[in-house]
């Protein structure tokens, strides 16, 4: 018996199709390799970037991410130590992404709608309103965790093992991630124009009438117009959130452009773009919610709130029981720097959602702000602050103002610190965030050496001013003052000191230095004469 016949299958012709795309592949075999070696190139950059920082110090790195700006931002740090005649092109490239960065704010939902919840933190104090800023240059981003050195730039009395501990890993996360505002760029006197278009959002006891006074300076000696508030008032209305028609001059149009914007308001970014121009520079300043917190209590011993308890730590045991956010200017007295930042403040430290609340509020000032100084490091600040604004070291020289004699200052114990900590949670993350991307940004647009070199010749040229113009050198409490026309406002039970002036001949000299101490009130007033003489009380 024959076997079977085999039978035999032919295969399918391979379509002209089939045949162009295997073509295809085996030419292009070659860039897909490439394009392959690019992105392992890049990983292993952005890898070594996040173990030179210090990232590798977490739980596990949670994030590897190798977004484009990221990558940007990665290869600028990596490049700089390798050759730094390529830092030019490097910064050519974050120009490049400046200007993708949404600026439309209008639509985004109000703060208010964001954050609505109750009150109460976890935290720390502050000696004094100065620390070193030598301790956080190591060049490694800080970490919530350090086992060698002051975390946070701060000493480790502030930041206590419970507070690390307190926080979520998301909150950590956000706290160490750098995220200096695309809007800031290095630059020089030659390469960059001065910007005039400026919105300063004037926190409370955070050395923030420093900062009026410096902007006041800058904006008088140059004719520009400052937006001041209507019927002569010292504030744009606060508490109340700002809005366009606070502003002397704008709903009558008699003031065609508006330069400066500083005086305290509780910040509402529609409100504002109505009024200052599109390319305004939007900057704050923070401190340490815990050194604050003390000063507010003295500054604003006259509140409902703080008037009926004995001592801060007598407020803060009884706080939850007390406080009650619809009594007028009660807000003094809860997450302060978030309310003036427009958020709302009344959020607890037992909220189950704090971390995310937190979170949108950090995000909302990344938003809303090109630049957050930090108080702590107020000369360091300065030099920022100049380099962001392209002026110069004379624009930003400064006497402090509106700065309470020592008599007035309570120390506090760690205990009390742990409990404003607790109270101003939202504050106090706030801080943390923005106290750690303050010195990423510090390197990467100034430097460690560049930005030492001339905090000391800032501090060289005001203690040079100072001999020339101060009497006695320094300040004096108001009960010493010679002038009582410049004796600044005093508040609740704290002492705020001011300057005597040297005998001065030179007329220059002179008005120099009278700008230089003239407290907040006076110096507002008299911009508003200037700027409106037709208008009267």
């Amino acid at each position: 018996m024959l076997p079977p016949q085999r039978r035999w299958i032919r295969e399918q012709p391979v379509s002209s199709v089939t045949s162009c795309v295997r073509r295809r592949l085996c030419i292009r075999r070659p860039s897909l390799w490439a394009l392959l070696i690019i992105l392992i190139v890049c990983i292993a950059i952005q890898t070594f970037v996040a173990y030179r920082t210090g990232h590798d110090k977490l739980k596990g790195l949670q994030h590897l991410t190798v977004s484009k700006q990221n990558l940007f931002t990665s290869l600028q740090n990596f490049l700089e130590g390798l050759n730094s005649g390529s830092l030019l092109a490097e910064k050519q490239d974050l120009k490049s992404l400046q200007k993708n960065r949404t600026s439309n704010l209008h639509h985004r939902k109000s703060p208010d709608d964001i954050l609505s919840s109750q009150v109460d933190g976890n935290i720390h104090p502050d000696t004094g309103p100065k620390m070193e800023a030598r301790t956080v240059f190591h060049g490694e981003m800080l970490l919530p965790e350090p086992e060698n050195r002051p975390s946070l730039g701060l000493p480790r009395f502030f930041v206590s093992q419970s507070t690390r501990t307190s926080l979520s890993a998301e909150t950590q996360r956000l706290i160490n991630t750098p995220t200096p505002s695309s809007h800031l760029q290095a630059g020089t006197e030659t390469t960059c124009q001065p910007k005039s278009h400026i919105v300063f959002l004037k926190t409370h006891k955070t050395a923030s009438s420093t900062i009026l006074n410096i902007l006041y300076r800058y904006g008088e000696s140059r004719n520009l117009t400052f937006a001041l508030p209507v019927k002569k008032h010292m504030q744009l209305f606060y508490p109340n959130f700002f809005a366009e028609h606070f502003v002397e001059g704008f709903q009558s149009q008699s003031v065609k452009e508006f330069h400066i914007m500083c005086n305290h308001m509780r910040f509402r970014k529609s409100e504002v773009a109505k009024v200052m121009p599109e390319d305004t520079f939007y900057f704050s300043i923070l401190r340490h919610p815990v050194a604050m917190m003390e000063s507010l209590y003295t500054y604003y011993k006259s509140i409902a709130v703080f008037r009926k308890t004995f001592n801060l730590d007598n407020f803060l045991d009884n706080s939850l029981t007390n406080y009650m956010s619809a009594v007028s200017r009660n807000h003094y007295a809860h997450n302060t720097l978030a309310f003036d930042f427009g958020l709302n403040n009344n959020i607890t430290s037992y909220a189950d959602d704090l971390e995310e609340r937190a979170s949108m509020a950090i995000a909302a000032i990344k938003q809303d702000f090109h630049l957050i100084l930090i108080s702590e490091y107020f000369d360091e600040s300065l030099i920022l602050l100049k380099h962001a604004l392209c002026w110069s070291l004379e624009d930003v020289v400064s006497f402090k103002l509106n700065s309470r004699s020592d008599r007035s200052r309570q120390p506090l114990l760690q205990s009390t610190a742990e409990k404003i900590k607790r109270w101003n949670a939202l504050d106090w993350r706030i801080y943390l965030h923005f106290n750690n991307t303050f010195w990423y940004t510090v390197k990467s647009l100034i430097g460690e050496e560049q930005l030492k070199r001339e905090v000391n010749t800032l501090r060289a040229l005001q203690a040079k001013l100072a001999n020339v113009c101060l009497k006695g050198g320094g300040a004096v409490d108001p009960s010493q003052l010679k002038d009582h026309k410049l004796k600044p406002y005093q508040s609740g039970k704290a002492i705020i000191q001011g300057y005597n002036l040297n005998p001065l001949t030179d007329i220059q000299t002179k008005h120099k230095c009278m700008r230089l101490i003239t407290p907040e009130l006076q110096y507002t007033k008299l911009l508003y004469n200037k700027q409106f003489p037709d208008l009267h009380d």
